[in-house]
């Protein structure tokens, strides 16, 4: 798996089930190699407007995604998860869609703090 793949993997949701779902990696994290994943959604009236990214088919990126629907990648929806439990790669997102992604959050998680 390496960052910008669009991967299979369980995730925990908040309601303690955890599910099959795509998610895109976003970083490989240190020291173990674990993968920082936002999960992706077709319920696209969840998005956060300014913070979310919807992929839709007509991206230039959509047909590589392995998606097969426009899609909404959560930046609300992450985690660390051990390269070992992830079912595969099912395609990729464009550098720059992903590096979009990274810059939302990072100006997320700086804003307001001191």
């Amino acid at each position: 798996m390496t960052e910008g793949d669009v991967v299979l993997t369980p995730l925990p949701h908040a309601d303690g089930q955890v599910k099959n779902r795509p998610a895109v990696v976003l970083r490989v994290m240190p020291p173990h190699g674990d993968l920082l994943v936002c999960g992706v959604s077709i319920q696209l009236h969840h998005e956060t407007p300014g913070f979310d990214e919807v992929m839709r088919p007509g991206d230039p990126d959509f047909a590589t995604s392995g998606l097969k629907a426009a899609s909404l990648m959560r930046l609300g929806f992450l985690a660390v998860l051990p390269v070992s439990g992830f079912l595969g790669s099912i395609g990729s997102i464009a550098p720059e869609r992903r590096r979009r992604l990274l810059q939302r959050l990072s100006e997320y998680l700086v804003q307001n703090t001191k």
